[in-house]
């Protein structure tokens, strides 16, 4: 049995890396027929997946994601190619946001402490 493990760091905080997750199980639902779940915590939240020959997890933390994947006998074959192709949806989640600091900063800039 084939394992993929995949870790990315970020700073987005808690609350924006859920919702960037939450795109990500809604991507892999439509475009790969995955099952997923959602388990939240107070620190962090966890995203089941399964589909046949497919079974695994997103850890969603405050700083990291943790991606790990099992693929059955005959996924297996196509580890590469997988593991390059959720790489690929994870980081451009990630840089879609990295390429919005304006969005970030004005909420930021916004909020005011009180006198």
């Amino acid at each position: 049995m084939a394992e993929i493990r995949i870790h990315r760091d970020h700073e987005l905080g808690l609350k924006r890396a859920r919702e960037i997750a939450w795109a990500w199980a809604e991507q892999v639902e439509a475009k790969f027929d995955m099952e997923c779940t959602v388990l939240e915590g107070k620190t962090s939240d966890t995203v089941e997946f399964t589909r046949s020959g497919v079974k695994g997890e997103l850890i969603v933390a405050a700083k990291h994601f943790e991606l790990s994947a099992k693929l059955g006998l005959l996924l297996g074959a196509f580890k590469s190619s997988i593991e390059g192709e959720i790489q690929k949806e994870l980081d451009a989640l990630l840089s879609a946001e990295a390429a919005s600091p304006v969005k970030t900063a004005s909420k930021a800039a916004g909020k005011k402490k009180p006198a």
